[in-house]
Protein backbone atom coordinates (compact mmCIF):
# COMPACT_ATOMS: atom_id res chain seq x y z
CA UNK A 1 0.00 0.00 0.00
CA UNK A 2 1.26 3.46 -0.87
CA UNK A 3 2.07 6.04 1.73
CA UNK A 4 -0.62 8.63 2.22
CA UNK A 5 0.39 12.23 2.51
CA UNK A 6 -1.60 13.30 5.52
CA UNK A 7 -0.71 16.94 4.98
CA UNK A 8 -2.92 17.12 1.86
CA UNK A 9 -6.09 17.52 3.85
CA UNK A 10 -9.25 17.92 1.78
CA UNK A 11 -7.62 17.30 -1.62
CA UNK A 12 -8.57 14.03 -3.26
CA UNK A 13 -7.12 14.39 -6.74
CA UNK A 14 -5.98 17.17 -9.04
CA UNK A 15 -5.36 16.92 -12.80
CA UNK A 16 -3.46 20.21 -12.84
CA UNK A 17 0.29 19.40 -12.87
CA UNK A 18 1.13 22.91 -11.62
CA UNK A 19 -1.24 22.75 -8.62
CA UNK A 20 0.53 23.66 -5.39
CA UNK A 21 -0.96 22.27 -2.21
CA UNK A 22 -1.50 24.80 0.57
CA UNK A 23 -0.85 23.67 4.09
CA UNK A 24 -2.10 25.15 7.32
CA UNK A 25 0.96 25.27 9.51
CA UNK A 26 -0.06 25.82 13.11
CA UNK A 27 2.32 28.05 14.97
CA UNK A 28 2.91 27.56 18.65
CA UNK A 29 2.52 30.55 20.89
CA UNK A 30 5.74 31.74 22.46
CA UNK A 31 6.10 31.30 26.19
CA UNK A 32 5.12 34.21 28.37
CA UNK A 33 7.15 34.85 31.51
CA UNK A 34 5.71 33.05 34.58
CA UNK A 35 5.15 36.29 36.48
CA UNK A 36 2.85 37.53 33.68
CA UNK A 37 0.74 34.35 33.45
CA UNK A 38 -2.76 34.58 34.93
CA UNK A 39 -3.57 31.02 35.95
CA UNK A 40 -6.78 29.87 37.62
CA UNK A 41 -6.90 26.79 39.83
CA UNK A 42 -10.30 25.22 40.45
CA UNK A 43 -11.96 22.00 41.63
CA UNK A 44 -14.12 20.21 39.07
CA UNK A 45 -16.55 17.29 39.43
CA UNK A 46 -18.43 17.53 36.14
CA UNK A 47 -18.30 14.51 33.81
CA UNK A 48 -16.17 12.65 36.36
CA UNK A 49 -18.80 10.63 38.25
CA UNK A 50 -18.51 12.85 41.33
CA UNK A 51 -14.75 12.45 41.68
CA UNK A 52 -12.81 15.64 42.27
CA UNK A 53 -9.99 16.88 40.08
CA UNK A 54 -7.91 20.02 40.28
CA UNK A 55 -7.84 22.03 37.04
CA UNK A 56 -5.21 24.61 36.13
CA UNK A 57 -6.42 26.83 33.28
CA UNK A 58 -5.29 30.00 31.53
CA UNK A 59 -1.78 28.92 30.54
CA UNK A 60 -0.34 30.67 27.47
CA UNK A 61 2.71 29.05 25.92
CA UNK A 62 4.04 26.00 24.15
CA UNK A 63 2.65 22.53 24.69
CA UNK A 64 6.01 21.24 25.89
CA UNK A 65 6.22 23.87 28.66
CA UNK A 66 2.66 23.07 29.74
CA UNK A 67 3.44 19.35 29.80
CA UNK A 68 6.57 19.99 31.86
CA UNK A 69 4.60 22.10 34.36
CA UNK A 70 1.94 19.39 34.58
CA UNK A 71 4.55 16.75 35.30
CA UNK A 72 6.07 18.94 38.03
CA UNK A 73 2.69 19.44 39.73
CA UNK A 74 1.74 15.75 39.51
CA UNK A 75 5.09 14.74 41.00
CA UNK A 76 4.86 17.21 43.89
CA UNK A 77 1.27 16.18 44.69
CA UNK A 78 2.08 12.48 44.33
CA UNK A 79 -0.96 11.74 42.15
CA UNK A 80 -1.86 11.10 38.53
CA UNK A 81 -3.32 13.44 36.00
CA UNK A 82 -2.97 14.66 32.44
CA UNK A 83 -2.44 17.67 30.23
CA UNK A 84 -5.24 18.18 27.67
CA UNK A 85 -6.64 21.08 25.69
CA UNK A 86 -4.40 23.65 27.38
CA UNK A 87 -5.39 22.52 30.88
CA UNK A 88 -3.56 20.60 33.57
CA UNK A 89 -5.75 18.00 35.27
CA UNK A 90 -4.61 16.63 38.64
CA UNK A 91 -6.56 13.86 40.32
CA UNK A 92 -7.92 14.84 43.72
CA UNK A 93 -8.54 18.03 45.65
CA UNK A 94 -5.12 19.73 45.72
CA UNK A 95 -6.17 23.31 44.97
CA UNK A 96 -4.34 24.97 47.88
CA UNK A 97 -1.17 22.93 47.37
CA UNK A 98 -1.15 23.60 43.60
CA UNK A 99 -1.57 27.35 44.14
CA UNK A 100 1.37 27.33 46.58
CA UNK A 101 3.53 25.29 44.19
CA UNK A 102 2.75 27.58 41.25
CA UNK A 103 3.56 30.70 43.28
CA UNK A 104 6.79 29.05 44.39
CA UNK A 105 7.61 28.39 40.71
CA UNK A 106 7.14 32.10 39.86
CA UNK A 107 3.50 32.17 38.71
CA UNK A 108 2.58 35.03 41.08
CA UNK A 109 -0.78 35.91 39.47
CA UNK A 110 -2.24 32.47 40.21
CA UNK A 111 -5.68 32.60 41.81
CA UNK A 112 -8.15 30.15 43.27
CA UNK A 113 -11.39 29.97 41.35
CA UNK A 114 -14.73 28.62 42.52
CA UNK A 115 -16.03 28.02 46.06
Amino acid sequence: MAKKNKRKVGVVYSTNPDYDYEYDETEEVADIAPEKQQLKVLIDRKRRKGKEVTLVTGFIGTASTLKELGKYLKTKCGVGGSVKDGEIIIQGNFRDKVVDLLKEKGYNKTKKSGG
